[in-house]
């Protein structure tokens, strides 16, 4: 069997559908993404090492301007933000959301057009608010009332600024309760069932310094199915008619907002983009009709969705231990480079690569190297019997909110981030050293 017939048999026997679309088998158990080996990555990199696929991204981002030609589409830079990153948002035609100061201004200093930028969050510090009027976003979500007088301070002779009102339309979604926004008694936005966000909108049409284009909404994250989307939009327009109806004012934007989920594992349920993008047209269309509305032009703000699915966690195998019944695999990294085990309960698909084994699975729990009894990375799941130390372990699905939400608990220092791209591999991020640790370190 020659070589490339031997991939392709390789590839076929394993379950593929949550890594990116570039992902291979090679012989003897590899695998390839955007071309390139993940155990050459290992080597070469080191572990643990974060691997990101380029064309994944690229794609995905394309994919969403199909979905929505006649949208915004802002990419959230929460969910991982290089310069790298920006680049490829950029010149796939993306705006960008950001949450403070640090993710503009590397956006802005990266070259990514401030106009394409909205500033969110449920507090702004005086510098966020600086530097978004400095470098001039085009948009600034008011998340809670005394941002009102602020911002039209700090604008003063040199407004309008444009700015939306975070609403809260108190719909209950979300895969996790930590990560469910739209519902009342939450910190984000302001409620439309006590007032809050209509209060906040008559203030701010009384402020010269702020010119209100529209409302937003972003009603949770991890969200799989359609109907709460469109329940909270027609929620949003009947505010928008009332808005009109209170101070003869028809707001032209509408951003809905993202939190579209995505497959972990195997057999996970995700959101239907296009199905979405189809009924929430319907939906705006209709309500709008119905209230005597134009119809607004949307926003919609992926992140998960975008670099999620692009991304892979290297780890490399450090001890095994058979004790209480079960079997722990400890690898090199942990919760310090993925917290959301710990914070959300998150579940995992890992994958040995760089070697196929003779044996039978076993279950086994493949925990982190910290000194905390929830720094477990995937439990429960199905590794071959003989996993060994060296052994080297892939997670995919690991392009959103684990470098992003990495720490330097126990100063092991966040790993690197590697783009992968036609049989190229390059570093976007580099590792951090203790030299990193020592430098901020200045008491004595």
């Amino acid at each position: 069997m020659t070589t490339a017939a031997l991939s392709e048999a390789t590839a076929g026997t394993d379950d593929l559908s949550v890594w990116p679309a570039s992902a291979h088998g090679l012989p003897h158990g590899g695998l390839a993404v955007g071309g390139v080996s993940l155990a050459e990555i290992a080597d070469r990199f080191e572990t643990p090492v974060y691997v990101l696929d380029e064309g994944e991204v690229r794609a995905r981002c394309r994919s969403y301007r199909d979905a929505f030609p006649d949208a915004d589409v802002l990419y959230a830079a929460k969910a991982f933000l290089s310069r790298a990153m920006v680049r490829w948002v950029d010149e796939e035609g993306l705006g960008l959301d950001v949450c403070s100061a640090g993710e503009l201004e590397l956006a802005v200093t990266a070259g990514f057009p401030p106009d394409r930028i909205a500033l969110h969050g449920n507090v702004k510090s005086p510098r966020d608010i600086e530097a978004a009027l400095r470098l001039g976003v085009g948009r600034i979500v008011i998340d809670s009332p005394s941002e009102i007088a602020r911002l039209a301070a700090a604008v003063g002779t040199g407004g309008p600024q444009k700015v939306m009102v975070r609403v809260v339309p108190g719909i209950m979604a979300g895969g996790h309760e930590k990560i469910r926004t739209g519902a009342d008694g939450q910190k984000f936005g302001l409620a439309l069932s006590d007032g809050s966000a209509q209060h906040a909108i008559a203030r701010i049409l009384g402020r010269p310094e702020l010119e209100l284009t529209g409302l937003h909404c972003h009603i949770g994250s991890q969200i799989t199915e359609v109907r709460p989307y469109l329940a909270a939009a027609r929620r949003m327009v009947g505010l928008m008619a009332r808005v009109r109806d209170a101070h003869g004012v028809v707001l032209p934007e509408l951003d809905m907002g993202g939190g579209h989920g995505i497959a972990y594992r195997p057999g996970d349920p995700s959101l239907d983009v296009a199905a979405l993008a189809r009924r929430l047209r319907t939906e705006l269309i209709e309500s709008c009709a119905a209230a005597g509305l134009a119809v607004p032009r949307l926003a919609i703000e992926p992140g998960r969705a975008v670099a999620g699915p692009a991304g892979v966690a290297l780890y490399r195998v450090l001890a095994v231990k058979r004790t209480g019944g079960r079997v722990f695999v400890a690898v090199d990294g942990g919760m310090s480079d993925n917290p959301r085990p710990a914070l959300y309960g998150v579940r995992y698909a890992p994958r040995l690569v760089g070697r196929r084994s003779p044996t039978a699975p076993c279950v086994a729990t493949v925990v982190g190297r910290h000194c905390e009894a929830g720094d477990i990375l995937a439990a429960d799941v199905e590794l071959p019997g003989d996993v060994h130390p060296g052994d080297l372990l892939a997670l995919p699905v690991a392009g959103a909110y684990q470098v992003s939400m990495a720490s330097g608990y126990n100063m092991v220092g966040r790993p690197p981030v590697v783009a992968v791209d036609n049989g190229r591999a390059r570093l976007l991020m580099r590792r951090e050293t203790l030299a990193d640790f020592h430098s901020r370190d200045i008491g004595g």
